[in-house]
C-alpha cells in the first residue's frame, strides 16, 4: 500500500499513549505517517511529587517536553497543539475550533482520522469537545483527503450494540507502550491507577479498540471487522 497519513486528534498529552500507542507504532513501523493534534497542553492536569508546585504555565512546558519524548518512542511524525485551556476547551468558539482542525487536516492530508467517541470515553468535557469538533471538521466537506473516521471504542458504544471494527493486541508492544507512558512523568500516578505497575503487562488493558464511525460520506456504515484502520483505502481511492 502507498504510505498513508493518519491523524490522531485528542485532548491532552498522554491521550495518544493511553488509547493508541500500539496502533501508532504499528503504523509508523509499516512506513505510514501518524500525526497528532492536541486541543490542550494539559496545563491543568493533576500534578504529583516533584511537579506539585508548578503553575499551569510551567506544567504546560513540562508536558510539552514529555510529549516530545513520547512522540519519539511512538514514531509520531508531527505533533501540534491548539493551545486551548485544559478543562475549558468546551468554552471555545466552535466555528474557530473546527476551522483550526480543518487547517491541520488540510496541511497533513490524512486518509484516516482517529478521535474520541461522542461521550469522550469518560465524559471529560475536553474529550467530548474534541470528538465533536473533529467529527464536524471531517463531515464539513473541507477535508477531502479523509476517507475514514474512527472513534476509540468505549462502553457507551458497546451499550448501543456497536462492536469494535479494529482491535490491536498490545502485548507484543507493551514494553514500547510502557516506555511512552513513563515519558509522561508528571502524570505517572494517574497512569499507574489505570494500567497498574508498568513493569507488568495489564491483561485488563490488553486491547486498543476502535470503531468505524464514518466512511466516505456515510455516518455509521454497516459494521464489519477490519484488520487495520487502513483496510479498504485502496478500494476507496479507486
Amino acid at each position: 500500500m502507498t504510505p498513508q497519513t493518519i491523524a490522531f486528534v485528542y485532548a491532552h498529552p498522554d491521550d495518544e499513549t493511553f488509547l493508541s500507542a500500539a496502533l501508532i507504532r504499528e503504523l509508523a513501523d509499516a512506513g505510514h505517517k501518524p500525526v497528532l493534534l492536541l486541543a490542550t497542553k494539559g496545563d491543568a492536569g493533576k500534578k504529583n511529587g516533584a511537579f506539585g508546585h508548578l503553575s499551569n504555565e510551567e506544567l504546560a512546558a513540562v508536558r510539552e517536553r514529555e510529549m516530545d519524548k513520547a512522540a519519539a518512542i511512538l514514531g509520531l511524525a508531527a505533533t501540534r497543539y491548539l493551545g486551548y485551556p485544559d478543562g475549558q476547551s468546551n468554552k471555545a468558539d466552535e466555528a474557530e475550533f473546527i476551522q483550526r482542525i480543518v487547517d491541520f487536516l488540510q496541511r497533513h492530508q490524512p486518509s484516516v482520522v482517529v478521535t474520541f467517541p461522542e461521550d469522550g470515553g469518560n465524559f471529560h468535557p475536553d474529550h467530548m469537545m474534541i470528538s465533536k469538533m473533529a467529527t464536524a471538521a471531517v463531515l464539513s466537506g473541507r477535508c477531502p483527503s479523509v476517507r475514514k473516521l474512527y472513534y476509540v471504542f468505549s462502553t457507551s458504544l458497546a451499550d448501543r450494540g456497536l462492536t469494535a471494527s479494529v482491535s490491536i493486541d498490545t502485548e507484543s508492544r507493551w514494553p514500547m507502550k510502557a516506555e511512552a507512558l513513563r515519558a509522561h512523568e508528571s502524570q505517572i500516578l494517574a497512569i499507574q491507577r489505570y494500567f497498574g505497575d508498568l513493569e507488568a503487562f495489564p491483561e485488563n488493558r490488553r486491547y486498543e479498540s476502535f470503531v468505524l464511525a464514518w466512511e466516505r460520506g456515510v455516518l455509521w456504515p454497516p459494521a464489519r471487522p477490519e484488520r487495520s484502520v487502513l483496510d479498504g483505502l485502496d478500494k476507496l481511492d479507486g
